[in-house]
């Protein structure tokens, strides 16, 4: 198993290139992040090349303090196409696989069209790049638009479009949902990438209530091939928790 360093909570007393740097002294496979935008093109493009990591993904911007998105909020179509067409270019110009379409605290029918909308927008836009939709759960983003594995499923499914995909982020979804093993299982056609962190702490995915080393042996065991993104919090700064994944997967520890 192969894992990405998610760079919006590893390293973050590093400037972005530093920060790949540093993943790739570690030994990630790749790299991901949440919103690179004040960080020149160039300098990501540079650091990548040096180090051979792919970035997997990038956000679309969060909008206003505490939005978390704007693809769901009525009214806010064309804020919501700025993001995602930034999103995308910025994505294009770093050679980044996929991008994370966040939807926004909302509700409602109109909610739900505006995001299908802007969806399909950014899978027309882009259809060499995978759009993602991730939910989020209640209980860290109460009111987040996209909270269930069966909602993002519908509206993936309505929108048939094959570069739309499910973030699979296991941390909320045990929170919202549990039975991670299985929800995968049936899920995995539509799963674009997979994250992972404890529960119910986000810390490194070697404690809490999630047996991370049976999680991963069924995702192995699922066909998955893509490195998986290490999205959490490390407890005593990151490299003090680097150890997690030889305890946790039996594989080389990142020096």
């Amino acid at each position: 198993m192969q894992f990405s360093a998610n760079l919006g909570f590893l390293w973050t007393e590093l400037l972005l290139p530093a920060a790949i740097r540093a993943a790739a002294r570690a030994g990630f496979a790749a790299v991901e992040c949440h919103w690179p935008y004040q960080v020149p093109v160039a300098d990501v493009v540079a650091a990548l090349a040096e180090t051979g990591l792919p970035m997997l993904g990038l956000n679309t911007a969060r909008g206003a303090h505490g939005e978390f998105g704007l693809a769901a909020l009525p009214g806010r179509q064309a804020e919501a196409r700025a993001a995602i067409d930034e999103a995308l270019a910025y994505a294009a110009a770093t050679g980044t696989r996929a991008v994370h379409v966040m939807a926004g605290k909302a509700e409602g029918a109109g909610a739900r069209a505006a995001f299908v909308t802007n969806l399909r927008h950014a899978a027309l836009a882009a259809p060499d790049r995978t759009i993602l939709i991730e939910p989020l759960n209640p209980r860290d983003v109460p009111g987040y638009f996209l909270n269930t594995t069966a909602q993002a499923r519908a509206i993936i499914e309505e929108l048939a479009l094959p570069n739309v995909k499910l973030m699979f982020d296991c941390y909320h979804v045990q929170i919202s949902e549990g039975d991670l093993c299985q929800r995968l299982t049936t899920l995995l056609p539509l799963i674009g990438h997979i994250q992972i962190a404890a529960v119910p702490s986000r810390a490194e995915p070697d404690r809490g209530e999630v047996d991370y080393r049976f999680v991963l042996d069924h995702i192995a065991g699922l066909g998955w091939q893509m490195p998986v993104g290490a999205e959490y919090r490390p407890a005593a700064g990151t490299e003090a928790g680097l150890g997690w994944i030889g305890k946790l997967y039996g594989g080389p520890e990142p020096s």
